[in-house]
């Protein structure tokens, strides 16, 4: 009973983050739609820069180094090889569903964020701000989009598995790192504006829990019909 309510817990947890995600990304593309973010994500956009010069990053050189190879992360190339992995490993395993939730998440990931690109086609940050190459519309962040999507949904489906509760914390902690800091790097590196990277990280994390509460329902109801003896 109790292990049955932890799971239903997570469930609704799941759904809240869906919930609160989605609207938040609707709040969100509608201030951006209207313009009404365009002085906070300047201002954030000049705090990350040196005073009089746009094309200065704040911090060491080092920090400058660390942001490029973090914001890779975010990257398709990248994310997909996490996935390619992720599967093979789920393969390996038979578990066909989760195997299947991670294609599915990925993939609906990229039409999503290409779909929403074209939909609002944004601007980037002007070119003298930019610290790395970028193309195709600004809003939302890909990175922090599918970074949010792949990382979550294989750390949560680490987390269902995992015996111990620190492991599933592990986990999800380090799903929920990894997503903020390619977000944040995109910020940084001047290549989106502040409000690319909430809306990515929002819908994113819809996305993620959806694919998630689709692997539970599915081991929740529909294998064990599927298992259970005929006649």
């Amino acid at each position: 009973m109790l292990a049955a309510a932890r799971g239903e817990l997570g469930a609704l947890a799941a759904l809240l983050v869906l919930a609160g995600g989605a609207l938040a990304f609707l709040d969100l593309s509608g201030d951006v739609a209207e313009g009404d973010t365009r002085a906070f994500d300047m201002a954030v956009l000049r705090v990350l820069r040196q005073p009089g010069d746009p094309s200065g990053l704040v911090g060491p050189p080092w920090l400058h180094v660390a942001a490029a190879d973090v914001t890779a992360l975010g990257s398709v190339t990248v994310l997909g090889l996490f996935v390619v992995l992720a599967v093979a490993l789920m393969l390996c395993l038979k578990r066909w569903s989760e195997a299947l939730v991670v294609l599915a998440g990925a993939g609906g990931g990229v039409a999503i964020s290409q779909g929403l690109k074209q939909l609002f086609g944004r601007e980037r940050p002007d070119l003298v701000y930019r610290a790395v190459e970028a193309a195709n519309p600004s809003f939302p962040s890909g990175h922090a989009m599918l970074s949010a999507v792949v990382f979550l949904t294989l750390g949560a489906l680490a987390a269902r598995f995992a015996p111990r509760r620190r492991v599933k914390a592990l986990a999800l902690g380090a799903a929920v790192l990894l997503s903020l800091l390619v977000g944040a790097s995109r910020v940084y590196l001047g290549v989106h504006w502040a409000s690319d990277v909430l809306a990515g990280w929002s819908v994113g994390a819809a996305w993620a829990m959806a694919c998630w509460l689709a692997a539970w329902a599915w081991g929740r109801w529909v294998r064990p019909r599927s298992d259970a003896p005929s006649g």
